[in-house]
């Protein structure tokens, strides 16, 4: 029986696995200048500070200080809570009602032709000027946010789910035909697949403007929340508690991003990687 020939360099690379210690190496090294990114940001700051006063500018230590204080407050948790329940809310509504259509619209082209205009004016609209609108119809209520979220992140969800379903196999769809399928087992078995990676892709992007804009509603129609925090640390120019509170919401953000978001694509969407790498 004759020995097969060796294989060569390159086709031994190729199809070798990525050792795991070679990935940790990798995740470790990027953690390492991600620290390093941000030892740069906050020495930048520090002198920067130095040269302004500190109703203006707050150095690190001093906006640490306030961070501290704020925490051991039991309002701090509660303003917390309530602005994360706020955004969740709002983009949960977003995605009940923004999949459903953007799936409809894209599967009839008649519907989807007839009701762009209406979105292209919705995506045009400023958040601000819903917030004022909400702040009419809701007073200072938790509704006041909870609309705002919703208007920024449903066109956001409805548009990516919409195109997404452009990208769904003409031959799946006359196939499904030929087996009589409903349109609602198409909209399910056929299309609901195809538009999960952008749906997802959608969702993390409305999930950040939702708490973006959530700071915006709670600033102008709020009486608790982060938003209303930063509007009275403002008024009484506690620059460092504004800026304690910021900070704040930007670590929620790449928490939810880094630990959850982030890993949850990952795990869910780890087939296209494979198919894409061969």
């Amino acid at each position: 029986m004759a020995a097969s020939p060796p294989k060569t360099l390159a086709q031994e690379v190729a199809g070798a696995p990525i050792r795991p210690h070679a990935a940790r190496e990798r995740r470790f090294r990027l953690f390492m200048l991600r620290m390093g990114l941000l030892a740069l940001l906050v020495g930048v700051w520090q002198i920067a500070s130095l040269g302004a006063p500190a109703f203006v500018l707050p150095g690190p230590a001093r906006v640490y200080a306030a961070w501290s204080s704020l925490v051991a407050t039991p309002s701090f948790w509660n303003d917390f809570g309530i602005t994360f329940w706020r955004v969740f809310m709002g983009f949960a509504i977003a995605a009940v009602v923004g999949v459903p259509l953007g799936l409809v619209l894209g599967a009839s082209e008649k519907l989807g032709e007839f009701f762009e205009p209406v979105l292209t004016v919705i995506n045009t609209v400023s958040s601000s000027i819903w917030a004022i609108f909400a702040l009419i119809w809701f007073g200072l209520s938790d509704w006041t946010t909870i609309f705002v979220v919703f208007m920024t992140a449903m066109p956001l969800i409805l548009t990516n789910v919409w195109q997404g379903t452009r990208t769904v196999n003409a031959d799946f769809i006359e196939l499904a035909q030929t087996f009589r399928m409903s349109r609602a087992q198409v909209l399910t078995k056929i299309y609901l697949p195809t538009i999960l990676p952008p749906f997802f892709s959608a969702a993390r992007l409305a999930f950040g403007f939702g708490a973006r804009v959530s700071l915006v509603a709670e600033t102008l129609g709020a009486s608790s929340g982060i938003g209303y925090r930063l509007r009275q640390a403002a008024d009484l120019v506690q620059t460092d508690q504004v800026f304690a509170w910021t900070l704040t919401l930007i670590a929620l953000m790449i928490v939810l991003e880094a630990l959850i978001l982030k890993p949850l694509e990952n795990r869910l969407f780890r087939w296209k990687k494979k198919a894409g790498s061969q």
